[in-house]
């Protein structure tokens, strides 16, 4: 089974334009996060999915395959599925692209998931103080077998009145 890491990057994030070639250490953030995919166990490919060429040259220039999509993509996920049909494999992973400190070997673990039968997979942790009520923090509610039951950006359960 051949799997990719393919990492979403876009140059006009909402919070943070330019973010993907933001310096960490030396080099651009969607590069050091497609290092940390390169370590990890079980995936075949690295490549970043992006609609900016200033992304695209950083990236060819560290090593790295880019695949340029629509920038009509409206979030991530479209974005690597666009990408999959230019990169063959049997699998896809999507890491992240604001994750520089990613540990390879959650990567590692997502793939074992995938090799091993899983349809799906995700990384998934708990809370820290404050984190709840964050949109850009996605929550995941699951079941007793660790299965996804459903993702939100909001509080779960929301507070049907403030302060709750």
């Amino acid at each position: 089974m051949r799997l990719a890491a393919l990492i979403p990057a876009r140059y006009a994030a909402q919070r943070l334009p330019g973010k993907s070639l933001a310096d960490i250490c030396g080099a651009p953030m969607v590069v050091r996060v497609a290092e940390r995919a390169r370590r990890a166990a079980g995936i075949d490919e690295v490549a970043v999915a992006t609609d900016d060429e200033r992304i695209a040259n950083a990236v060819q220039a560290a090593g790295f395959r880019a695949l340029m999509t629509d920038p009509a993509c409206r979030n991530g996920t479209e974005r690597i599925a666009q990408a999959a049909h230019d990169l063959p494999a049997d699998g896809y992973l999507n890491v992240q692209g604001d994750e520089p400190l990613i540990d390879p070997r959650a990567i590692a673990r997502v793939a074992e998931l995938v090799r091993s039968g899983a349809e799906m997979a995700t990384l998934a942790r708990p809370l820290e103080p404050g984190e709840g009520a964050r949109p850009q923090v996605v929550k995941v509610v699951l079941d007793a077998r660790h299965r996804a039951l459903y993702f939100s950006r909001s509080l779960i359960p929301y507070p049907r009145r403030e302060g709750e």
